[in-house]
């Protein structure tokens, strides 16, 4: 078996109870600040692709771009750090629970720059410590400060941060696995 496959029969392990915070607590949340046409970056499962229309998924494992696809969702495969769109083609793009997979998340972000649109959204979003443990694969931990500074260092002005499930919380961000820390920004 493949890493990519046994990475996407990874991410297919999601409870029906994550399924269903994402659904009805998440993603509403997320779509408020979503414009236009959207990039998710890292689709996985296509859940945010099944959910908000007019978003367009693109993932570097052949297994998940497959699986989007048999859903009827509108995936692409991408080589690492290339996205296969047109400049400005994106009126918002999204990183959920993406980044701290990547060491060097650079030409990445610049890629991410390259296809959204001036004045576009990026909302990256990162695990808190105890989500950041519970996968090997995850390679660099962000506190607030940290995504803050590396979104901003790639052109990108910071417009808010909120957390999920609900706020701010030292208590969730090392008890819950599901605590996520959000940011807003605006492309440059």
């Amino acid at each position: 078996m493949t890493s990519d496959e046994q990475y996407f029969r990874y991410l297919k392990t999601r409870s029906q109870l994550a399924l269903l915070y994402r659904r009805w607590w998440l993603y509403p949340r997320l779509a408020r600040r979503l414009r236009g046409r959207t990039l998710d970056i890292g689709c996985g499962v296509g859940d945010l692709l099944a959910y908000r229309p007019n978003t367009v998924g693109v993932d570097v494992n052949s297994y998940a771009v497959r699986h989007c696809r048999a859903l009827g969702l509108d995936a692409h495969q991408m080589q690492p750090d290339v996205l296969p769109f047109a400049d400005g083609s994106f009126d918002s793009a999204v990183l959920d629970n993406v980044l701290e997979h990547i060491v060097f998340p650079n030409p990445l972000l610049a890629e991410v720059r390259r296809v959204v649109r001036a004045d576009g959204t990026l909302i990256v979003g990162v695990p808190g410590i105890r989500g950041w443990k519970c996968d090997a694969d995850h390679k660099v931990f962000y506190g607030e400060a940290e995504l803050r500074a590396r979104i901003e260092s790639a052109g990108f002005r910071w417009i808010d941060t909120f957390f999920s499930p609900l706020s701010r919380s030292r208590w969730l961000d090392r008890g819950f696995r599901l605590y996520v820390i959000w940011c807003e920004f605006e492309r440059d």
